[in-house]
């Protein structure tokens, strides 16, 4: 297992972020998007499961899940959601990828914009940047296994590879993702929260550290607006910029 060492950085600032109210407000969503896309029951619902399971990770308090499932399922109504994706450009020509729930589309658009105007890059059409990434699903593994077993464990339950983010994640196409799970489970892994994410197939190498530092500033912008449930990017800084980014992290 390998990690990158801006991927390390991005991990230590998602786990400062995790306490914030906003990304209680994108799970509160993410579950009520689950529950009403299928069964308000995580048993029956792998997508819903896995956003609890998410949330529980994330400290969201019971409550707020059993509302958003409540939401989602039509116990509540107060305001509908809508999935959509943005894409753009950052600095530097770095494709950006977003993942939007929103109960107002203009609003939405109008802030991403605004964050692309102020730092830089801009917000283009669908398919502009998609076209450079893949979806991939992602499963956090826990407990203390071995290395190598965990890595054969992974491989016969038809997932592509394993990786470290803080821990054992296994990687899996997408489309297989809760039948890995469902595998991993089944041979005595003790799985933890699940996501669907996009994948560069190209990176946008950057070797000015204050290009690589504007960058950052636009991502953390769109990170921190409520409709934004996830941003994607293919930026690829290098090692001297990577220094640059620790420290300001």
């Amino acid at each position: 297992m390998s990690q990158s060492k801006w991927a390390s950085i991005r991990l230590h600032k998602a786990k400062t972020d995790a306490a914030k109210g906003a990304t209680y407000t994108k799970m509160s969503r993410a579950i009520t998007v689950a529950a009403r896309q299928g069964e308000p029951d995580p048993e029956s619902n792998f997508a819903l499961r896995a956003a609890v399971q998410k949330a529980k990770e994330a400290g969201l308090p019971n409550d707020n899940i059993e509302r958003a499932i409540a939401r989602g399922s039509g116990l509540l109504t107060d305001g509908a959601l809508e999935s959509l994706r943005y894409e753009g450009y950052g600095p530097g020509g770095v494709a950006i990828l977003m993942d939007i729930l929103t109960d107002n589309r203009n609003r939405t658009a109008a802030d991403v914009r605004a964050a692309f105007n102020k730092i830089g890059g801009n917000l283009g059409e669908t398919g502009c940047v998609s076209y450079m990434f893949e979806q991939k699903g992602f499963i956090r593994l826990k407990g203390t296994a071995d290395e190598e077993e965990l890595f054969m464990a992974v491989a016969e339950a038809g997932g592509d590879d394993l990786m470290d983010e803080d821990g054992a994640m296994a990687v899996c196409e997408f489309t297989r993702l809760e039948e890995v799970s469902s595998s991993l489970e089944a041979s005595g892994i003790e799985v933890g929260s699940s996501s669907i994410r996009w994948v560069p197939t190209v990176d946008a190498a950057i070797a000015d550290p204050d290009l690589a530092v504007k960058v950052v500033k636009l991502i953390d912008k769109l990170e921190n607006l409520d409709d934004v449930q996830a941003v994607f990017t293919n930026f690829a800084p290098d090692d001297a910029c990577t220094e640059v980014l620790a420290a300001t992290v």
